[in-house]
């Protein structure tokens, strides 16, 4: 418990953590408060993510950054998945399929860019692994291949209604989720020499234990489960005071408070010259969103939502997932990166934030 200690005394963040209980006592005395609760559980998830993020880098300090990139993000993604499944179970679709896309655009764009541009701050170039690049890209554009394909029948078969869409649906969740699985067994077992990245640094001295740091995963996963579930009841709500759509919220809120664990560790590792591990929390999160936790979501749907979701986006989040994607490939195929490009990738996610903002899709 005391390397916990030391943290909450250093960590300025986690202070917020206050929050956690306000928010839980706030949500039963004042329940009909929901910009209130909106504006508290945001707040109160940034801490747990904070924390979830220092746990989740102590136990990738004992493996290599392709491993520790893929644990980050798994991980990472803990939050954006309990999220999406409260919102699954409130029916709040429109918020469930934006939270997909942002957080494919927000990993593949904002985190990506943050890492180029902190690391080049601090470093003149710097270097990463290409073929891991490569390869979530490759993954990243067969995801955007299946979101484009039921949008796009839907809007060119007028015979196909929305079983038949519900049923494609279903069959791509599968094909992705076996595409994500032969990913890991091609970069982590039958080619794994190929995507060996720098060797990891000496272990933090301020890493926790094992113990710690996987019985800390487990209690932050309950504590942001109890605040998503407010977090999607009040967020309706608070929209509409905020003037923000629900697919507003989903692609650029939710993403970016789900994502703000794998950000850290991101980031933190990009100022430690650890591009591998930046580049692959980053594309491999998108990877992992778009191939494993959106087909899940659909699956899950069938079981925990009031009907069936299907992976019919609206026209924009296709666009914008299939541009990410585009750029995401051409920028990292030189395996090297500085500052403005960094820049440059934050820039193109802030257009696709603000057209979001101001244009939001039809009926919303």
């Amino acid at each position: 418990m005391k390397p916990l200690l030391i943290e909450l005394r250093h960590n300025r963040m986690l202070w917020l953590l206050v929050l956690v209980p306000v928010v839980l006592l706030a949500a039963e005395i004042i329940p009909d408060a929901h910009t209130l609760l909106f504006l508290l559980s945001v707040l109160a998830i940034v801490p747990l993510a904070a924390l979830l993020s220092h746990a989740t880098e102590s136990v990738a300090e004992r493996t290599g950054d392709a491993v520790g990139g893929l644990l980050n993000a798994t991980l990472g993604n803990l939050t954006e998945l309990v999220i999406a499944i409260a919102a699954l179970h409130a029916g709040q679709y429109t918020l469930v399929k934006g939270s997909v896309a942002g957080a494919i655009v927000t990993n593949a764009l904002f985190m990506l860019g943050a890492s180029f541009l902190v690391g080049g701050l601090k470093y003149h170039v710097q270097e990463y692994n290409r073929a891991s690049a490569r390869l979530n890209a490759g993954l990243l554009l067969l995801a955007a291949v299946a979101l484009v394909s039921p949008s796009a029948i839907a809007r060119t078969d007028f015979a196909a209604g929305a079983v038949m869409t519900q049923k494609l649906s279903a069959g791509l969740a599968v094909l992705l989720i076996v595409g994500y699985g032969l990913g890991l067994l091609f970069s982590l077992k039958t080619h794994r020499e190929i995507f060996a990245g720098a060797e990891q640094a000496e272990a933090d001295e301020l890493s926790w234990p094992i113990g710690l740091a996987l019985g800390t995963l487990a209690v932050v996963t309950l504590l942001v489960a109890l605040v998503s579930e407010i977090f999607v009841e009040s967020v309706q709500e608070a929209a509409k005071v905020l003037g923000m759509s629900p697919a507003f919220v989903g692609f650029v809120v939710v993403a970016l408070v789900g994502g703000a664990a794998e950000m850290t560790v991101a980031l933190s590792a990009a100022r430690k010259n650890r591009l591998d591990l930046s580049v692959g929390i980053a594309l491999g999160s998108a990877v992992q969103i778009a191939l494993f936790v959106g087909p899940v979501l659909v699956l899950l749907s069938y079981v925990v939502g009031p009907t069936p979701m299907d992976l019919q986006f609206w026209p924009g989040a296709v666009v914008m997932v299939f541009v990410a994607t585009l750029v995401a490939a051409f920028i990292t195929n030189g395996g090297r990166s500085a500052w403005f490009i960094g820049a440059l990738l934050i820039l193109v996610y802030a257009v696709f934030a603000m057209t979001l903002y101001v244009l939001p899709p039809k009926g919303q």
